[in-house]
C-alpha cells in the first residue's frame, strides 16, 4: 500500500492511526508530542519533522487536531504546513473544525491542486479504539469512492455531501445535542437527589422511559455514578464544539436559545474545573450548586 500521512496522533488520532497500521497501511506521522510518536516509531511508522514533511512523503494526509486554529496552522502555516508538501494530493480532516474554517482551508488548498475532505468523527476514544466511530464525510463523490476503503477502518461512514463543511455541520449538530443531554440530565439528577431519590434508580427509570438520552445511557452510568469523571472528552473541547455550533447557526440566522444556555454551562464548568477536565464535570457544577452528590 502507498504511504499514508497522519498528523496528530494523540487521544483520538492515536487510536485511529493505530487501526491503519493494524490494517496494513504504512504510515508517515507527525505530532508535537514525542511521547505520542514513540509507540508508532516502535511499530515501524516513519516519523517526520513537520506536517510539510509528512505531505512530501504521502499523497493522502489525515489530521486529527484539537482546534480550528491548529487545523488552519497545520494545513496552511508557513513552510511547515501541509500545503507546502511536494507529494500530497488530498488532506482529510478528522477534527471538529467547523464549516467556516473547512471552507477557508479547502479554498487555499485548491489553489495548489490539493483536495480537501472534511471527515469529523463521533464515538470518543472507545469508538476510535474499537473502529466503531460514526465517520461523517463531505467531499467530491469521486474522492469519496477512492478513500472509502481506508476510512471504513475507523467505523461507519456517512456521506454528507460534496460541499466543504457539510460534514462539519453534521458533527456540530451532534455534539450540541450530546452536550445538551449532559447539561439537562445533570440538572434533573441534582434535583432528584436533593428530593431523596436514588440516582441509580432514576437513571434506570429514565432509560426505560421517554427521557432516555446519551447521558443517561452512557455517561452517567460509566463516569458519574461511579465518581470517576473520566468519560474521555475534555470540557474545553466540548465548549469549543458548542460555541462553533451556536456561532455558525447565528451566522445563518438560526436562533439557538438552548444552545446558548448550554454554551454558558460549559463556560462555567471550564472556569471551575479547567479546560482539560472531563466534560462530565458539568454534573459536579450542579452538585455544588444543589449541595448534593450524585453517586450510586
Amino acid at each position: 500500500m502507498a504511504v499514508v500521512g497522519f498528523v496528530g496522533v494523540g487521544r483520538m488520532g492515536g487510536p485511529m492511526a493505530s487501526r491503519l497500521l493494524d490494517a496494513g497501511y504504512e504510515l508517515c506521522i507527525y505530532d508535537v508530542s514525542p511521547e505520542a510518536l514513540k509507540p508508532f516509531a516502535e511499530r515501524g511508522a516513519r516519523v517526520a519533522a513537520s506536517p510539510a514533511e509528512v505531505a512530501s512523503q504521502a499523497e493522502i494526509v489525515l489530521v486529527s487536531l484539537p482546534t480550528p486554529d491548529i487545523v488552519r496552522q497545520v494545513a496552511l502555516g508557513g513552510n511547515a504546513g501541509i500545503i507546502n508538501g511536494s507529494k500530497v494530493r488530498q488532506m482529510i480532516d478528522l477534527s471538529t473544525t467547523g464549516p467556516g474554517v473547512a471552507a477557508e482551508v479547502a479554498g487555499k488548498l485548491a489553489e495548489r491542486q490539493i483536495g480537501w475532505v472534511d471527515s469529523p468523527v463521533s464515538g470518543g476514544m472507545t469508538g476510535a479504539k474499537a473502529g466503531t466511530l460514526a465517520v461523517m464525510v463531505s467531499c467530491p463523490k469521486k474522492i469519496f469512492g477512492e478513500i472509502e476503503p481506508m476510512m471504513k477502518t475507523f467505523g461507519k461512514l456517512f456521506f454528507a455531501g460534496e460541499k466543504p463543511g457539510m460534514a462539519q455541520t453534521a458533527k456540530l449538530a451532534n455534539n450540541l445535542l450530546a452536550a445538551t443531554a449532559m447539561v439537562a440530565t445533570s440538572e434533573v439528577m441534582a434535583m432528584a437527589v436533593k428530593a431523596g431519590l436514588d440516582p441509580k434508580l432514576l437513571i434506570d427509570i429514565i432509560n426505560a422511559s421517554s427521557g432516555r438520552n446519551s447521558a443517561t445511557q452512557d455517561k452517567f452510568p460509566r463516569a458519574i455514578l461511579p465518581r470517576t469523571f473520566d468519560f474521555g472528552f475534555a470540557t474545553g473541547l466540548s465548549y469549543k464544539d458548542v460555541r462553533l455550533c451556536v456561532e455558525e447557526a447565528e451566522a445563518m440566522g438560526v436562533p439557538m436559545v438552548v444552545g446558548g444556555a448550554v454554551r454558558e454551562m460549559l463556560a462555567i464548568t471550564r472556569a471551575r474545573f479547567g479546560a482539560d477536565s472531563d466534560f462530565t464535570h458539568i454534573a459536579k457544577v450542579l452538585e455544588e450548586w444543589a449541595g448534593v452528590e450524585i453517586k450510586g
